[in-house]
């Protein structure tokens, strides 16, 4: 079985952050909300939520990592260095890290997107210097999974599911996605 961590600091985007856990779980994949700092964590928008354990550099056993935007919660998580050497062990190990809204921002700062193609919340693209910028709701270049925003959640969240080996079609089926595409 997979396993996803997804990084939590104060200030995530609920959207983005849930989406993820919820898609990953319906698809029975081992998925675990990771609080860098501690146990409940408050979103952008003032919700605590219960992390499943606090970090204690021990998820190198995982396929995937996944960084909510949100603010400040993608700068609190660019401004962890714990955060930063694990972005850096997964992408020297070509596991695979996902990143959405203002979470590629640390992918930046720990230098995995050099020449990657990569997308993210409108403004912030000025801050991810040494990529490739393209204007896409849900963007994958090899190991980087990127979504624009909270719109592009369950878009996002459907692409890792998928990059980690996973037919998404029945679980979309399921959750009505298919009225949403139609509509995309």
């Amino acid at each position: 079985m997979k396993k996803v961590a997804v990084l939590f600091h104060d200030g995530f985007e609920e959207l983005e952050a849930l989406s993820v856990v919820d898609i990953m779980r319906r698809a029975n994949v081992e998925c675990t909300m990771v609080g860098m700092d501690k146990e409940v964590v408050t979103s952008s928008h003032q919700i605590k939520i219960s992390m499943d354990c606090v970090y204690d550099n021990n998820l190198d056993d995982y396929d995937m990592i996944v960084i909510p935007g949100g603010l400040p919660g993608a700068t609190n998580l660019r401004d962890d260095n714990r955060v930063i050497e694990l972005v850096k062990r997964f992408n020297e190990n070509n596991k695979f890290i996902g990143a959405i809204c203002a979470g590629p921002i640390v992918l930046q700062k720990a230098d995995v997107i050099a020449n990657k193609t990569v997308t993210c919340y409108p403004g912030f693209e000025d801050e991810l210097t040494s990529a490739n910028y393209q204007e896409a709701l849900v963007q994958v270049d090899g190991n980087i999974i990127t979504g624009k925003g909270p719109a592009a959640a369950l878009a996002f969240g459907y692409t890792l599911l998928e990059q980690l080996g996973y037919d998404s079609d029945e679980l979309k089926e399921g959750m009505q996605y298919k009225y949403l595409e139609k509509n995309i």
